[in-house]
């Protein structure tokens, strides 16, 4: 991790808590979350997966493309970084993916193949409550992280997760798991729009997604509500027609 300021660590943690907002949005707060710890340690990408009401993970964000599909991988095979940090609520430290087949034998190739080299797995915990788990994935070979850096974004991981659980408190009409839910059908349509507006403009999916989440927080809305406009009639959204 480079240095980075106490007053931009201080800002970073704040948003990793901030939940207890009106209109109130899973899916951005989750995508910021990885945003933020992707750049926290300058790493190649980051992905984040939340636990659903049977105790599955589920995929719900990721900084790119190419880390979804490493993710939703790593759920197919049911092997990597994030179930096992998530199942045994240790953090996974400087693997160094080209050496960890033994451990992985079919996450670890694909995640080489995708260009990465290192990965770090932290779980989203409450004391003995594990939620998910985020991962940080390096394009270097090994000891990506300094022994300073672990404390930190393990610290970000346990205050993001006692800002989902202190949502879920306050708002007791909706429990976590319908909100879970309510989540990852959200993800279906948003998926679907990054598709359509990347085709529409010729752009990549990642360009397309930058687009739309910088529109949705532009306007005040909600990135499903947004997502479902550019499926359903995209020439309500003119700022997005736009190349």
């Amino acid at each position: 991790m480079n240095t980075v300021s106490a007053e931009r660590l201080a800002t970073i943690f704040v948003e990793a808590a901030d939940t207890l907002v009106d209109e109130f949005d899973l899916l951005e707060f989750l995508h910021m979350l990885t945003d933020r710890a992707r750049s926290l340690v300058e790493a190649a990408a980051a992905g984040l997966m939340l636990a659903d009401e049977r105790g599955q993970l589920e995929f719900m964000a990721g900084s790119d493309e190419n880390v979804r599909l490493v993710e939703l991988f790593q759920l197919q095979n049911d092997q990597g970084p994030c179930l096992e940090a998530f199942r045994t609520g240790q953090p996974i430290i400087n693997i160094d993916l080209g050496a960890a087949t033994d451990r992985w034998s079919r996450f670890a190739p694909r995640a080489v193949e995708a260009g990465f080299r290192s990965v770090h797995a932290f779980p989203l915990r409450l004391r003995t409550q594990v939620i998910g788990a985020l991962n940080i994935f390096g394009s270097s070979a090994g000891g990506d992280f300094h022994p300073a850096d672990v404390p930190i974004m393990q610290a970000l991981a346990d205050v993001a997760t006692i800002g989902l659980m202190q949502e879920r408190a306050i708002r007791r009409s909706e429990a976590l798991t319908e909100q879970l839910q309510g989540a990852l059908n959200s993800r279906i349509i948003i998926e679907q729009a990054k598709g359509a507006l990347a085709q529409v403009h010729g752009i990549t999916v990642d360009e397309a997604f930058r687009r739309i989440r910088a529109y949705a927080r532009n306007n005040n809305r909600r990135l499903t509500e947004v997502s479902e406009l550019i499926v359903t009639d995209l020439t309500r959204l003119p700022g997005l027609m736009q190349p």
